[in-house]
């Protein structure tokens, strides 16, 4: 199939178009490369070393044969050159990630705050009208997150993306309806995620627009089999206070010998998958399309479930590292149950990468290869939900 990867150089966006390749799609890259110019805004790098975009699609045909094309330009506003680029490629799948996928970044001033906004939600316009004025029958995969649903705990596994509710007409007579999950944001970020979902509803049912909503649990690990296939195609490795997810940040400080820092009690339970089944999940969900037909079709792209604590004295056992608690600069509980089902994936196929040693053990040797690339004061949050929380100490995972 042809496919089209909207923030193809990213975090989870390389990989999966270095995957989708290898499985013999025709893929085109997209990016404004915004991602790498945030590195340089925050004075920070991916922990790996990560080679220009020209350079990766160069080795990857050197070393599998295989072609990626790419195109640069702001999905969020040159809307001429995207309907271009769509009226020449004439993708069949749309992979959509070209959206800011920090909460912590967004909630660092106002105008991140803005700047989230205004990027994410007219990035997944343009493209929702983009693909109806070009005419085009083509499937959108869209990531997003698990966040959406809040961190609360509810006494059912959370759905994926409905929920059937009951209501009495004015008769008495009781009625059933399925209504989108309610969203509980729990950042700026996360509003964006929640209000892409009214995007996707609209489009499908106005206009036809075939949307498969993906929401994501954090990812942990780095390496994929494709881009450990030659050192040019590594995948970045993000371990700072913005834009770090609390796994590989523990790995980074697990291999510096530095305190593991856990927020508050430790007791947030949040989902997880690993970055090899993010990659899979992308491909069975773009594989999969046909089965899209007039209602927005939403998986919970997550493996399994672990409290913070949980997962800080997994790594301290499995690597040697001391645990430190620290303020929580999020407004959460300090405790939340979670248990959510993953039928659709499963039902692809999918056969999930649970936490062991052995990955673990990998991402710390990585994170030890490059640890002269590590600047421990960028491994803390600086971004407090709530302002007057400011002048307390900062610290913690993202």
């Amino acid at each position: 199939m042809r496919i089209l990867i909207l923030g193809g150089d990213g975090f989870c966006g390389w990989p999966s178009a270095l995957h989708l390749s290898a499985h013999e799609h025709q893929v085109t890259i997209v990016d404004s490369f915004v991602r790498r110019r945030i590195d340089d805004e925050l004075r920070v790098q991916s922990l790996t070393p990560i080679s220009t975009l020209s350079e990766r699609v160069r080795a990857w045909s050197e070393v599998t044969g295989r072609r990626i094309d790419v195109v640069e330009f702001d999905l969020a506003h040159e809307y001429d050159v995207l309907l271009d680029v769509l009226s020449k490629v004439r993708p069949e799948v749309i992979v959509h990630f070209a959206e800011q996928r920090a909460a912590p970044y967004s909630m660092k001033s106002p105008e991140l705050k803005r700047y989230t906004v205004d990027n994410n939600l007219n990035a997944t316009h343009n493209l929702l009208a983009a693909v109806v004025q070009a005419g085009l029958d083509a499937h959108v995969v869209h990531l997003g997150t698990m966040g959406v649903y809040g961190y609360e705990s509810v006494p059912v596994d959370l759905p994926e993306g409905y929920l059937t509710v009951s209501y009495p007409d004015r008769d008495g007579h009781l009625h059933s309806r399925e209504i989108l999950y309610p969203t509980a944001p729990g950042s700026v970020y996360h509003l964006t995620k929640s209000l892409d979902q009214l995007l996707f509803q609209f489009y499908a049912r106005n206009d036809g627009v075939r949307i498969t909503d993906l929401h994501q649990g954090i990812v942990w690990g780095t390496q994929t089999d494709e881009t450990a296939l030659d050192s040019r195609l590594i995948n970045r490795f993000d371990y700072d206070g913005d834009f770090g997810t609390v796994l590989n940040r523990f790995l980074v400080q697990a291999a510096l010998g530095h305190p593991l820092t856990v927020h508050g009690t430790g007791g947030q339970t949040r989902a997880f998958i690993n970055i090899r089944d993010t990659v899979r999940c992308i491909r069975l969900a773009a594989e999969s399309g046909d089965a899209v037909d007039g209602r927005v079709r939403v998986m919970n792209q997550v493996t399994e479930t672990h409290r913070v604590s949980d997962l800080a004295r997994l790594v301290a056992e499995t690597i040697g590292a001391r645990i430190s608690e620290v303020p929580n600069p999020r407004a959460e509980a300090d405790e939340n149950l979670l248990s959510a089902r993953n039928d659709h994936l499963l039902g692809l196929g999918l056969e999930p990468t649970r936490l062991d040693a052995g990955l673990l053990q990998e991402s710390v040797e990585i994170a030890q290869k490059y640890a002269d690339r590590v600047d421990v004061s960028r491994i803390p949050s600086t971004s407090y939900w709530n302002s007057a929380r400011r002048s307390s100490a900062a610290g913690g995972d993202a």
